[in-house]
């Protein structure tokens, strides 16, 4: 029997609402945005952006690098307003 797959922490979770700030900021649909990752070598279909959008699927590095590239922003600016939407999501909940 397979092992359980691992849980999306808070900082997947905030990464992914940022994917999704980006893209509907700048009026991509999730096939959009997936035609606009696969032309970067990275195959991906909108079926597997919804998964990681709702945290269905844990986005590896390289999906999020190509994301982050396809969307115009910088990898580590996804990290960092994922941390400061973490922060605030830790104090909501206290």
């Amino acid at each position: 029997m397979p092992p359980p797959p691992l849980e999306i922490g808070p900082a997947g979770k905030a990464a992914a609402r940022a994917i999704v700030r980006a893209r509907t900021a700048r009026g991509y649909s999730q096939c959009r945005l997936a035609a606009r990752v696969t032309a970067l070598d990275r195959p991906m279909t909108a079926t597997a952006l919804s998964r990681i959008e709702r945290t269905v699927r844990r986005c590896d590095i390289d999906d999020f690098v190509a994301i982050a590239t396809a969307l115009g922003v910088a990898p580590h600016t996804f990290l960092a307003s994922s941390s400061r939407d973490r922060g605030h999501a830790e104090r909501a909940e206290t």
